[in-house]
Formats: C-alpha cells, sequence, structure tokens
C-alpha cells in the first residue's frame, strides 16, 4: 500500500515522502497513529501543491534577506548608550538594542539574526555580520555613541 508519511518515521521515512509499506503496518499502526495518510489522487495533489506553494515561500524570503542586506550593506546604525566617565560603556552593547535601533530606522531585522563575535564595550565604529536567512549574511555597520 501507498502511504504519504505525515511524521518522519524510524527506519521508513521522513515527512512528506511517498512510500510502500505492508497494508497491515500501515492500517494498524501508521493511520491510527497520524504517522500517514492514504496516497490517493487527491491526496498525492495537494501535497505538490503545498510543496511548490512553500517553495516559492522560500524563495520570496530569500530573495528578501538578499535586498535587506544590500540595504543594510550602505547604512550606519547610531546605537546611543550610556556609558561612564572614561568612554566605556555600561555592560556591553546587546543585540537587542542593534534591533531596537534597526527598527527606529525603518528597518526589521529580528535580534536574533545580528551575530555579535565579541561584545562591543566601547564607543566607536563597528562591523557586525547579520544573518536573516538561511545562506543569507551581510555586514551591518553600527556607531555607538554616548547617551545624553
Amino acid at each position: 500500500m501507498k502511504v504519504i508519511l505525515l511524521k518522519d518515521v524510524k527506519a521508513q521515512g521522513k515527512a512528506g515522502q511517498v512510500i510502500d509499506v505492508a497494508d497491515g503496518y500501515a492500517r494498524n499502526y501508521l493511520f491510527p497513529n497520524n504517522l500517514a495518510k492514504p496516497a490517493t489522487s487527491s491526496a498525492l495533489n495537494s501535497m505538490k501543491i503545498s510543496k511548490e506553494a512553500e517553495e516559492r515561500r522560500k524563495k520570496i524570503e530569500h530573495d528578501e534577506a538578499v535586498e535587506l542586506c544590500k540595504k543594510l550593506a550602505s547604512v550606519t546604525v547610531t546605537v546611543k548608550i550610556r556609558t561612564g566617565a572614561n568612554g566605556k560603556l555600561f555592560g556591553a552593547l546587546n543585540t537587542a538594542a542593534i534591533s531596537e535601533a534597526l527598527a527606529e530606522m525603518g528597518y526589521e531585522l529580528d535580534k536574533k539574526k545580528i551575530v555579535l563575535t565579541d561584545p562591543i564595550k566601547a564607543l566607536g565604529r563597528y562591523v557586525v555580520q547579520i544573518k536573516p536567512y538561511a545562506e543569507v549574511s551581510g555586514k551591518l555597520h553600527i556607531e555607538v555613541v554616548a547617551a545624553e
């Protein structure tokens, strides 16, 4: 019997695959546990359409991430932060502060997408790596200034 896996099944396959299994295994284990459904022509067509939609969505997200990297490469983000008498920061500049400064400038970038290799603990200009999408990365120029 041909079935479409709804979830990963050990020793059988990954979710979304069409596999051939014994009738009893499908009826007694896969179907009751919602691990698979029968591979009817309508189910196969529905799976094909959803895969195509997912691929289109991923391509759009990838293109948007590339465009965002291009825009942010030419922008310098100014982050105002409290400092001590000698120009050292209280603590360190975190990704949340950078994300907030970007949001004020009109760019939406989650703080998890900003990569700080070393903590920023002093005033000045820095270049930080951003990864808005898988396999897409870019540079972000940051200027840390003292808040008044």
